[in-house]
C-alpha cells in the first residue's frame, strides 16, 4: 500500500472538505508541457530520484500524491512534484544528481480539497478546479495560493476508479 500524504480534516462544507496539512517535503521538477503531459514529462525525473539517482544513491518509497501546479502565468509551463514520506527530513535528505529535480519543505497550511475520480484532463481539472473557488468563496474562506491537482493512482488504474483532488491554500478561519 502506498503511504499517502496526512492531514486533518478541519471542516466538511458542501462539496469540499477543509484540511490542515503538516509540514512536508516534496521532490520537484519545471517542466514545459501541455497539462495532460506534464506529469510524464517530469515522472522519469521524479522517479530517477526516489530510485536513487541522488548524492547518497538512496531509494525513497513512492508515496502518494503527486502534485502539479501552473507556473506562474506562462501557458504550458508547470512545477509537479512527488510529496515525501511523511518521515522525510529535508535536512537528512539526499540531493538530487539530476540538476533538473530540487527538494522544498512544504510548510504547514490549512488547504481546501475537492475529490473527484475520472480521466486526468485540463477540461475535467478546470471545472472542478471552478467548482471548488465558487464553494470557497460561498463560504468565505480567503485564497491565498494557487490551485494544485492531486493524482493518487498511478496511470495503470482504470480511469474510474482514479482518486483525484484540486487542493487550494487558504486563509486558517482560527487566525
Amino acid at each position: 500500500m502506498t503511504e499517502q500524504q496526512p492531514y486533518e480534516v478541519v471542516r466538511e462544507h458542501p462539496g469540499f472538505e477543509l484540511r490542515r496539512y503538516p509540514e512536508h517535503v516534496v521532490a520537484e521538477t519545471r517542466v514545459t508541457a501541455t497539462f495532460e503531459g506534464a506529469g510524464n514529462t517530469s515522472f522519469r525525473r521524479l522517479v530517477g530520484y526516489i530510485g536513487g539517482r541522488n548524492t547518497q544513491s538512496r531509494k525513497v518509497a513512492m508515496t502518494a500524491p503527486v502534485v502539479q501546479e501552473a507556473e506562474g502565468e506562462t501557458a504550458g509551463r508547470f512545477v509537479v512534484g512527488f510529496v515525501m514520506p511523511a518521515d522525510f527530513d529535508l535536512a537528512g535528505a539526499p540531493d538530487p544528481t539530476d540538476p533538473d529535480v530540487r527538494l522544498r519543505a512544504v510548510p504547514a497550511h490549512t488547504a481546501a480539497a475537492l475529490r473527484f475520480s475520472g480521466r486526468w484532463t485540463r477540461d475535467r481539472y478546470d471545472e472542478h478546479a471552478r467548482r471548488l473557488l465558487v464553494a470557497l468563496d460561498a463560504a468565505g474562506l480567503e485564497v491565498v495560493g494557487r490551485p494544485r491537482f492531486a493524482r493518487f493512482d498511478p496511470p495503470w488504474t482504470p480511469w474510474f476508479l482514479r482518486r483525484n483532488e484540486v487542493v487550494v491554500p487558504v486563509a486558517d478561519p482560527h487566525d
